[in-house]
């Protein structure tokens, strides 16, 4: 009797562990993509048009981009065409390259993937140094193909085109020692500036991946979060987990 307690204790405790107050954010809408880093939440909406939340408000920053970021590195976008930006003193400066999608979330370098799901690395010193076409950009091409790409404290996370998803341990000059592969599938997948995983499959489920460490970067396993709804877009920062619908609906979710 008492074994049979304590297994319903640890299963109580595990469903009030990943259990969610979420609310709708009224105050945007239609979003395709959002992500939060360093206290920062940067957006874009089906128009293309990027924002920036500033306490409860959503200030619409210049330019169309299809995917923005924010992290460590600054705030970088890409517009349709594949272009890549760099937030510089309020205004958008293009950077050499090509790029359907990038992460700033890794200890100040840039991650992001092509359209021929290749990916790429930006050092810290030319990421942080980038300030115009003058500045040198060496983006390093990376093992693997990948589709979608996040980096935080840990190391960086990654979707191939078949929702598997693999973990590589990045630094700051962009050396590495390949692809790890992970179970589960997931279609995207961010990592917060804690080191925190999240993701969305391919039926619009969000997962966070539990037990991650500093000496354990890999995690112990994935944990659903019910949502009601399908989910396509999610990002954590500061006990805040951002989530887009695929109806363009945005949630906000709080421990």
């Amino acid at each position: 009797m008492r074994a049979t307690a304590a297994v319903l204790l640890v299963l109580c405790l595990l469903t009030i562990s990943h259990a969610w107050d979420c609310q709708e954010v009224v105050n945007i809408k239609n979003l395709m993509q959002i992500d939060a880093g360093l206290g920062q939440v940067v957006a874009t909406d089906t128009s293309q048009i990027p924002y920036y939340l500033v306490g409860d408000k959503w200030i619409r920053l210049p330019g169309s981009l299809k995917h923005i970021t924010v992290g460590p590195a600054g705030i970088w976008g890409v517009n349709k065409d594949y272009a890549i930006y760099k937030y510089v003193a309020g205004n958008w400066v293009q950077a050499a390259g090509l790029l359907k999608q990038l992460d700033a979330g890794g200890n100040q370098f840039v991650v992001g993937a092509n359209i021929n799901d290749t990916p790429y690395c930006l050092t810290s010193s030319a990421t942080v140094g980038y300030k115009g076409p003058g500045s040198p950009l060496p983006w390093t091409g990376l093992p693997g193909a990948v589709k979608y790409y996040s980096c935080g404290p840990f190391g960086c996370w990654a979707v191939n085109k078949n929702d598997d998803i693999y973990l590589m341990s990045l630094n700051q000059d962009c050396q590495n020692k390949g692809w790890s592969h992970i179970d589960g599938k997931l279609s995207m997948i961010e990592v917060a500036t804690d080191g925190s995983v999240f993701g969305v499959n391919s039926a619009g489920s969000v997962y966070t991946r539990d037990g991650i460490t500093a000496s354990k970067p890999e995690g112990t396993g994935w944990s659903n979060i019910p949502m009601g709804m399908l989910m396509g877009h999610v990002t954590y920062d500061l006990g805040r987990l951002w989530v887009v619908s695929k109806s363009a609906v945005t949630m906000v979710c709080t421990h």
